[in-house]
């Protein structure tokens, strides 16, 4: 499994990568734009992610805006949201707002922090991911 971390903040990047290292590579992003421009070179590459983890505050984009430029990437690729990276929002925000704002964007999963290992991993497999 491929797994792009995206994160500002130190400690929930750290607790993602040691969490999914286990699993395959784990690349790392500290905001949207960096996310953006990795999800690109991979579709470049045609060595999509299987697993995003994108968190929503953060500096320079964030995460909204990335979930959505990340979805139009994989369109414009010929890869539909159903088929693309499974995109798992890791954040503080558990408003309904921003909730309902991140489906509408196709994320696949919403994980409210502190993220305990074991959800991560529920989620991981409710999505089928190869873990």
């Amino acid at each position: 499994m491929k797994t792009l971390i995206v994160e500002d903040d130190f400690t929930s990047r750290l607790f993602l990568q040691e969490a999914l290292k286990a699993y395959g590579a784990c690349h790392i992003a500290v905001n949207g734009e960096e996310a953006v421009e990795a999800v690109r070179m991979a579709l470049e590459k045609d060595e999509p992610y299987d697993l995003i983890c994108l968190d929503i505050m953060m500096p320079e984009m964030d995460g909204q805006e990335a979930l959505k430029k990340i979805r139009t990437q994989e369109e414009d690729s010929g890869i539909s949201s159903s088929t693309g990276a499974k995109i798992l929002m890791t954040t503080a925000l558990g408003d309904l707002q921003n909730v309902s704002a991140a489906y509408r964007g196709l994320c696949d999963g919403y994980l409210v922090k502190p993220i305990s290992k074991a959800s991560l991993l529920e989620e991981l497999q409710k999505h089928g991911l190869p873990f």
